[in-house]
């Protein structure tokens, strides 16, 4: 009898121990829990909204999207609510910058003058004016976000939805 018991706890405690250990490698893979994935899932959504817009030349519509990037970019660069790599971390944070400095001065275009000067993205096409005035901070915003979204996703991240790009 004690055998049988002795045997019982032996397969429970080694069952754990392999999801511990399989929970671990999924994580160090890049892919988190499963609201990581949903944030994942929203942030793609987000970050095609942001990109139809602002190809369209739709300045409101440009500043709705960059306003729903604020909150789930700043839960995800705080670390606490979603499970991600510190270089995810980064990504996020820096996005959430980019994404407030485009915000910035879509409301108040005469501050385009002190807008972060950030270089070109030439695997993107410019934007349409008016949205010209931020054109490269947008294009950085979109490839960081396509960037976080590999590190959420893992991998297998669409294509951006930009005229004159193949899709994937």
């Amino acid at each position: 009898m004690k055998g049988k018991i002795a045997r019982v706890i032996a397969v429970v405690v080694a069952s754990s121990v392999l999801a511990l250990v399989g929970g671990g490698v999924a994580s160090a893979g890049g892919k988190g829990t499963s609201s990581t994935q949903a944030a994942g899932q929203q942030l793609l959504q987000m970050r095609d909204d942001l990109a139809r817009s602002a190809y369209a030349g739709d300045v409101q519509g440009t500043q709705r999207a960059l306003g729903r990037f604020d909150p789930l970019l700043g839960d995800l660069a705080a670390g606490q609510k979603y499970s991600i790599q510190s270089d995810a971390q980064q990504m996020a944070g820096t996005a959430q910058g980019e994404s407030t400095e485009a915000s910035r001065i879509l409301m108040d275009p005469s501050q385009a003058a002190t807008a972060k000067q950030l270089p070109a993205v030439p695997s993107l096409p410019d934007l349409p004016p008016p949205l010209n005035i931020v054109s490269n901070l947008l294009k950085n915003l979109l490839t960081l976000v396509t960037s976080l979204l590999g590190s959420l996703l893992g991998g297998g991240v669409p294509s951006l939805p930009v005229p004159g790009l193949p899709a994937a």
